[in-house]
C-alpha cells in the first residue's frame, strides 16, 4: 500500500510527460516536425514500453526469415540500432574489431550471428546513419530498424510493435509511475502488433480478452500476434557446439526482466544461484573472479547471448578452454499456427509497399 501512494505521488509528473510525449507526436503527425520514409524498405521493431519485451529474438527471426527466403546478395539487409550502452558516438558498420563499448551488447550479438550474411550498424542520428549506409553500401535493399518505435524522425514502411504478456501496455502509465515511453494510444502507429513472452499453452479465450483490451488503442484493421519464447541447448563458450545436458548451474543474466528466463532455468536444471544484474549490465573482471569462483567440477555457469559477448572478452584463453561456460540461445517461437500466419502478412505488406 505504501509503495502504491508512493507511485500516485508521481502521478502529475507522470501526466506531464505523457502531455510532452503527445504534443511531440501531434507535431510529427501534423508534419511541424519533418519525418523521412527511407529510400529502401525498412522495419521497425519497438514497444511502448521501458524495458525488454524480446525486441531482439524478433530482429533475428525477421533476419533468418529473409536469409532463408531470399535471393538477394550478402549485405543486402542491415540492422541499425543506437547501440545502447556503447563508448562511442556516430555512425559504424560492425566489424571484427568491435566489442559491447563500441557498438553495444545487443548489436554484437547480432553481428556474432549473423555477419556473414548481413550488416549491423549502430546510429543515434538515424536518419543520417540510414543516409550514410545506403551512400557507402547503395546495394543494401532492407534495413530492420531495432527499437525505433519512439524515433519518429524516421518513417518506417512496416512498424512492429511488441508487447511482453506479462506487461500489458494497456495496464501502465507513463513514466515515473509506470514504464511507459509515451501513452497507450501511441499504439496507433503500428501496423501490426506481436504478444511476446506468452506461456505455450496460452488459451485462445485468453488470447481474445488481450486483443480485446489492445483494440482501443490500435487501429482497427491491423493483426494481433501471440508467441512464446524458445530455449535452445546451452552452447560451450569454447567450442561453440550446443551440450545436451548441464550439471547444476549458476545463472548470470543482466536482463530488464529475468523473470522468465530464470523460470525457464529452474525448470530445466539444477539452479544453485542467480547472479540477477540491470539491463546492458557492464561486467568486471571483479564480476568475472566472482562467477568463477563459484564454479566447481559439478557447476556451470549459464548466460545469455548478450552477456556472452561481454563475458568472453574478459576470459583468459587459459579460462576460456578450462572453465565450464555456457550460454543459452533463445528465439521467437509463435503460439499454434500463428508463425506462418505472420509470415504471409509480412510477405503480402511487403509486397505493397515496396
Amino acid at each position: 500500500m505504501k509503495r502504491l501512494g508512493f507511485k500516485w505521488l508521481f502521478l502529475p509528473f507522470s501526466r506531464l510527460y505523457g502531455l510532452i510525449m503527445a504534443v511531440r507526436n501531434w507535431l510529427y503527425d501534423s508534419q511541424l516536425l519533418q519525418s523521412k520514409r527511407p529510400e529502401v524498405y525498412s522495419i521497425s521493431v519497438g514497444n511502448l514500453t521501458v524495458g525488454g519485451t524480446g525486441k531482439t529474438p524478433m530482429i533475428e527471426f525477421l533476419i533468418k526469415r529473409y536469409m532463408n527466403n531470399r535471393s538477394g546478395a550478402v549485405g543486402e539487409t542491415a540492422t541499425l540500432s543506437r547501440g545502447y550502452g556503447r563508448q562511442t558516438k556516430g555512425f559504424r558498420i560492425a566489424t571484427d574489431m568491435d566489442t559491447a563499448e563500441t557498438i553495444g551488447d545487443e548489436p554484437l550479438q547480432l553481428y556474432h550471428k549473423f555477419k556473414q550474411w548481413i550488416r549491423v550498424c549502430v546510429g543515434e542520428r538515424r536518419v543520417d546513419a540510414i543516409q550514410t549506409l545506403l551512400q557507402t553500401h547503395p546495394d543494401t535493399s532492407q534495413i530492420l530498424l531495432d527499437d525505433a518505435f519512439q524515433h519518429r524522425a524516421v518513417r518506417p514502411h512496416l512498424s512492429i510493435l511488441l508487447m511482453d504478456y506479462n506487461r500489458p501496455f494497456y495496464e501502465d502509465y507513463p513514466f515515473p509511475v509506470g514504464r511507459l515511453r509515451e501513452s497507450r494510444h501511441g499504439a496507433r502507429r503500428a501496423d501490426v502488433v506481436v504478444v511476446t513472452k506468452c506461456p505455450n499453452n496460452l488459451w485462445s479465450t485468453e488470447q481474445q480478452r488481450i486483443i480485446n483490451h489492445i483494440r482501443p488503442y490500435t487501429r482497427p484493421d491491423i493483426p494481433i500476434f501471440f508467441a512464446g519464447l524458445k530455449y535452445s541447448q546451452p552452447v560451450s563458450f569454447t567450442t561453440y557446439q550446443p551440450v545436451a545436458q548441464l550439471p547444476q548451474v549458476i545463472l548470470v543474466s543482466g536482463l530488464a526482466n529475468a523473470d522468465p528466463l530464470e523460470q525457464y532455468v529452474r525448470q530445466t536444471f539444477t539452479l544453485t544461484h542467480h547472479y540477477r544484474f540491470s539491463d546492458h549490465y557492464v561486467y568486471s573482471r571483479a564480476d568475472l573472479d566472482t562467477f568463477l569462483s563459484a564454479l566447481s567440477a559439478d557447476t556451470a555457469l549459464l548466460t545469455t547471448e548478450k552477456d556472452w559477448v561481454k563475458l568472453d572478452t574478459l576470459l583468459s584463453p587459459q579460462e576460456r578452454m578450462t572453465s565450464p561456460l555456457f550460454y543459452l540461445p533463445v528465439a521467437v517461437q509463435f503460439l499454434a499456427d500463428q508463425e506462418q500466419t505472420f509470415i504471409q502478412f509480412l510477405d503480402d505488406y511487403s509486397l505493397k509497399n515496396r
